[in-house]
């Protein structure tokens, strides 16, 4: 069904190459024309000056609006990505954590029906082939060695929607599944290890492209043992999650992963958990236990922080406080992410590529969101 063209007027529009002053007509869900002057006849819709930024795209998410994708509940997944969407979020992978073989076969199937519904964007799997040294909020007796087996029964139940997926570089065969990983399209991160540098930049070059929320369960940077922090933040072939909610890390380390990567190699990332949007409580990862308080999560077992209560606008508010600029915050948000885990035609505010778009007011709070050209309420 065709739909009357709607120009944005009055924008302050964000693209891949700046800010600029100008105009955004869709049409069918996407947009056709970008432009400056009088956009000429049609419908108008003006922004006042604005900022219009591509809607965000959230690759390592686990939960959100009292619901947690592991479930494996379509309900809750739509539940899930409508309050993100309502965010600004237009875009979500959703992550599950470790489970036995058989529950994340079955985990996998549910979310693969979710993305062809047109609900997600990919599924990623965080665990289960990471250290237990390192095991942050994963139930370390569901942890087990790589098993490339496995990885082809995942793929196969993900119908093509397995985007992503975490190892331990220095686990047995540890290689070997990121080669499998890759060959079958699925991008392979580094994380939850204990890695040396030289067992990272072996991963990578096996192949891997992501390092998973950099700092948080990773063996620490040391000026005579540097680490993967080193390795991945060093290397131009590799996307480095940050995890930027001020509580899983310091803002002078996470400038410096800007410093040392720059921009267009951070990728923003919640790991956010089923509490997020309801305040403090008591609430589940997995299997594990989880006490909110003061919007910080954390296991009740042991006290390990346990992923986060924010939405992603509010870690590019919190980037732009570094003394980032917007333009490289929102991207960090958006086309990166999007770029690392290959999803087409979002992150970005170009013509052809999908109608989603923010509305931010002055203070980077999200004014509105369209998504696929419509707004959302």
């Amino acid at each position: 069904m065709a739909h009357t063209p709607l120009t944005l007027t009055g924008a302050r529009v964000v693209t891949s190459d700046g800010t600029h002053d100008g105009w955004v007509r869709i049409e069918n869900g996407r947009v056709t024309e970008l432009g400056t002057g009088d956009p000429g006849p049609g419908e108008r819709h003006d922004l006042g000056g604005r900022l219009v930024a591509p809607g965000l795209v959230d690759t390592h998410i686990h939960g959100g609006a009292g619901h947690a994708f592991p479930e494996a509940d379509p309900e809750g997944a739509r539940e899930i990505v409508a309050f993100n969407r309502r965010s600004g979020v237009t875009s979500v992978v959703g992550g599950l954590v470790a489970a036995s073989p058989g529950e994340t076969l079955r985990q996998v199937s549910a979310l693969a029906e979710s993305c062809e519904e047109g609900t997600l964007a990919g599924i990623y799997l965080e665990g289960p082939f990471i250290a237990k040294s390192r095991c942050g909020a994963h139930d370390p007796d569901l942890l087990r060695d790589p098993d490339t087996a496995e990885l082809d029964a995942w793929v196969e139940a993900g119908r093509g929607h397995v985007r992503m997926i975490t190892v331990a570089p220095e686990l047995p065969g540890a290689l070997e599944l990121i080669r499998a990983a890759v060959s079958s399209g699925v991008v392979a991160a580094v994380g939850h290890t204990e890695a040396t540098y030289e067992q990272t930049l072996a991963a990578i070059d096996a192949g891997a492209t992501v390092a998973t929320h950099v700092y948080n369960a990773m063996r620490p940077l040391g000026h005579r043992d540097p680490g993967p922090i080193a390795a991945v933040l060093g290397d131009e072939r590799v996307t480095v999650e940050l995890i930027l909610d001020n509580v899983h890390v310091h803002p002078g380390a996470a400038r410096l992963v800007f410093d040392a990567a720059g921009p267009e190699r951070v990728s923003l990332v919640t790991d956010a958990m089923s509490a997020t949007g309801l305040g403090d409580g008591e609430y589940t990862l997995g299997d594990l236990r989880v006490r909110v308080q003061g919007g910080e999560a954390r296991l009740v077992e042991n006290g390990a922080i346990a992923s986060s209560t924010i939405v992603l606008p509010q870690a590019v508010r919190n980037t732009v406080a570094l003394g980032v600029p917007v333009e490289d915050a929102v991207r960090s948000a958006s086309s990166v992410p999007a770029a690392a885990l290959g999803l087409d035609e979002v992150g970005r505010v170009e013509t052809g590529g999908h109608a989603d778009l923010l509305v931010l007011n002055e203070d980077l709070s999200v004014a509105d969101v369209m998504y696929r050209g419509r707004w959302l309420g």
